[in-house]
């Protein structure tokens, strides 16, 4: 058993567009930046490769997120899922190339407005609050090809369009907001949140700082225009977190581990909640040989960030990592999305993930002491082979454990004194990976009858972990047995 949660706890589930939504030329829609990456293992080697021309090569590749789990055409069908698990929240996105097929129009598209403005109300209809990011990892590929993609000022505007056509749409249903999915994931992985690889200048740190400051003033334009429509959005940002610890008691290695902190935990944080580049920016840009001068910015967009700083930090929290600078002989931890050591102290994912749900309490005492602002965890998830008997029922006892832990970590923070808004676990339908393209890679608790190469009857199955998370949610946490 468990403890019984806030009143008001958002519990739910979290998804994205890009990932799940398919039809990937329906309704107007136009090419975004996850329609050209192929399917499988080797996604992020052909991403990163020089040659790599943001184009479809189906002679080639296999292309995932064209069909997604085609939920454009079962949406209805998922969110009575949700409601039957009882879901208080569901954080999904909007795909940018919906509603701005090339993301520099200057009308948008009514037909993807229209799609959203369904999803929505059937949301509401199943007492459902929606939670909605603005951009997760689905960049209109013009922006990409015809601008260079985030480290050109114009897509400042181009965003800031966007933000005033759906938070104008949608702001009387929809109270709770974020705008850039994962920012700080551009340290290890440019091409997702910045639309930038080796191929497009993503090698350069440079490149990688000046996408983030229009990205930061970008947000801030987000932030202003929501609360002068309604000064009750809520609008965050989102970050993806790994808890850092040091190898040993090292001193080099400590230090080590706080400057990893710095720069992949808490730098975009510290811009978007504090309104203000941190102290050791200086001393993390010369670790690239960048000046603050070669960022270009202005005291314009400086005042802006100050004014319009995020209502509360929206996180991503998977795994745990490992700082060790001093030795040569340990096995870097692979599967990790930022690197690090193994930690010996902990077991792994099928996908070489270290689990560490203790990590979770330490990162939300860490954020709270930090920033003293209301955290929201909008995705943790046990991805992994599932593996449905003759009637397509999944036995996940595996993804019920790893959840319960996580779970009790939360609360257990909130006993610290840690402000937690809600839960969504990530991918509560099974939807296509973002890093391996892959359908195999599963977290839902709902089993979708379609292999890596979306083939299948595509119908929807509960698993195990359905009933556990409904009960769950129904005592309000109090039972995780």
């Amino acid at each position: 058993m468990g403890k019984e949660f806030p009143k008001d706890f958002l519990w739910g589930g979290a998804t994205a567009a890009n990932q799940l939504e398919g039809a990937y030329q329906e309704g107007g829609k136009g090419l975004s930046l996850p329609d050209v990456l192929p399917g499988g293992k080797e996604r992020m080697d052909v991403v990163n490769s020089p040659d790599f021309d943001f184009k479809v090569h189906e002679d080639k590749y296999f292309y995932p997120n064209h069909i997604g789990i085609d939920h454009y055409h079962h949406f209805k069908e998922d969110i009575a899922l949700f409601a039957e698990m009882g879901f208080k929240c569901y954080r999904f996105s909007i795909a940018w190339s919906r509603i701005f097929p090339n993301g520099d129009e200057e009308q948008p598209n009514e037909a993807g407005l229209k799609f959203y403005d369904e999803m929505i109300d059937e949301c509401i209809k199943h007492h459902i609050e929606p939670v909605v990011t603005i951009s997760h990892y689905e960049l209109p590929l013009n922006l990409i090809t015809k601008y260079g993609s985030w480290k050109s000022k114009k897509l400042i505007e181009f965003f800031e369009r966007y933000a005033q056509v759906v938070l104008n749409r949608y702001h009387d249903r929809v109270k709770y907001w974020m705008t850039f999915n994962e920012i700080n994931s551009a340290a290890h992985f440019p091409i997702m949140s910045q639309g930038l690889t080796n191929a497009n200048g993503g090698a350069d740190k440079k490149n990688i700082y000046q996408a983030w400051h229009n990205q930061f003033v970008a947000s801030s334009k987000a932030v202003k225009i929501g609360h002068e429509i309604d000064p009750n959005l809520q609008i965050g940002c989102m970050i993806l977190y790994a808890t850092t610890y040091s190898y040993d008691s090292n001193p080099v290695n400590q230090m080590a581990a706080l400057k990893a902190n710095q720069e992949n935990n808490f730098f975009c944080a510290d811009v978007q909640v504090r309104g203000h580049y941190p102290a050791y920016t200086k001393s993390l840009l010369a670790k690239y040989n960048i000046k603050p001068e070669d960022i270009d910015y202005t005291q314009e967009e400086l005042d802006l960030l100050a004014k319009y700083p995020v209502d509360y930090i929206g996180f991503s929290y998977y795994m745990s990592t490992v700082e060790e600078v001093t030795r040569n002989d340990l096995n870097s931890s692979k599967g990790n999305l930022i690197g690090g050591v193994t930690n010996p102290f902990l077991k792994s994912s099928d996908w070489g993930w270290q689990i560490d749900p203790e990590g979770l309490r330490i990162a939300l005492n860490e954020l709270s002491d930090r920033y003293q602002k209301p955290l929201f965890i909008v995705e943790n998830g046990l991805g992994a082979f599932d593996k449905p008997d003759d009637n397509h029922y999944v036995a996940d006892d595996y993804r019920i454990d790893y959840l319960r832990e996580h779970i009790k970590a939360i609360s257990e923070a909130i006993d610290d004194g840690a402000d937690v808004m809600g839960y969504t676990p990530w991918g509560c339908i099974d939807l296509v990976s973002a890093s391996t393209g892959e359908m195999s890679k599963r977290y839902g608790f709902i089993y979708v009858d379609e292999d890596d190469h979306c083939e299948g009857t595509f119908k929807r199955y509960k698993k195990q972990s359905f009933d556990w998370y409904k009960k769950v949610i129904a005592s309000n946490g109090a039972d995780l047995d």
